[in-house]
């Protein structure tokens, strides 16, 4: 087929949505065998929980624990579900196709001819590109929140003003929270979490960061990229403030205009 696989370069061919896909299935797995569901004897339900089409290709990835007793249990049609599910699809709609994809145009053409510009508009098509990726990804889950809606199931709540965050240890809790959470109570948690001594959170908390940067692409550039975010929250765990902003950011404020 022309495709040239490489193991250095880890050029590989995976399938669209194959990582959503995966961690999708495998909550079903490993919720059987820690005993937090049953097994499920139905295959119709059980195939419509593995391939539900609007978490897909891009999520959010959800567990067999929330979404399983939804496809089980009877459904109606509910009017202001609809309109509350449609009002969050053309809500996503437009932070793709306004906002995320006329912010990509000024990001691309500064990215792709970066040799040409000087330090402070290379500044402006980074925060071009913030804006493009915060857009386009919360974009989609609120198309694949508002469809899922449509047939009266709620999915996992996938962002939450991630930019708002006050450190980095809270944007993770607020940036494509349904991966965060995943990684929480399937690998951190497993490993001993918090528990023990700091230079264990240290190891539980690289081996997070790497897993999520091979989940994020079949790159060396993602493990880089994984890497460096587990050395930026490295401070957080070691004077132990990553949970230190847990409660609503600017509650009880307002904006003085």
């Amino acid at each position: 087929m022309g495709f040239k696989p490489s193991f250095l370069t880890l050029n590989v061919l995976l399938p669209v949505g194959i990582s959503f896909y995966t961690f999708h299935g495998l909550s079903y797995i490993i919720d059987i065998y820690k005993n937090r569901i049953k097994e499920e004897r139905n295959f119709i339900d059980y195939s419509l929980f593995v391939s539900f089409f609007p978490l897909l290709v891009a999520g959010p990835i959800e567990r067999a624990t929330h979404l399983l007793p939804q496809i089980k249990r009877e459904r109606t049609f509910d009017t202001s579900k609809a309109v509350d599910g449609l009002r969050q699809i053309l809500w996503g709609l437009f932070k793709k196709i306004v906002i995320a994809d006329s912010c990509a145009e000024y990001a691309n053409m500064i990215f792709n001819n970066s040799s040409q510009y000087n330090g402070s508009t290379l500044i402006l098509g980074a925060l071009f590109f913030t804006f493009q990726i915060y857009c386009d990804f919360s974009g989609y889950s609120d198309i694949a929140l508002g469809t899922a809606r449509l047939f009266g199931i709620d999915l996992l709540k996938n962002f939450a003003f991630p930019y708002f965050s006050r450190d980095i240890a809270e944007f993770w809790r607020r940036w494509h929270i349904s991966l965060s959470s995943w990684f929480r109570d399937y690998l951190y948690i497993p490993l001993g979490g918090s528990k023990g001594s700091i230079w264990k959170k240290v190891r539980n908390t690289f081996i997070i960061f790497l897993v999520s940067g091979f989940w994020h692409g079949a790159n060396w550039t993602f493990i880089v990229w994984g890497l460096l975010n587990a050395l930026y929250i490295m401070p957080s765990i070691f004077f132990e403030t990553n949970r230190r902003n847990l409660d609503v950011v600017a509650q009880g404020e307002s904006f003085l205009i």
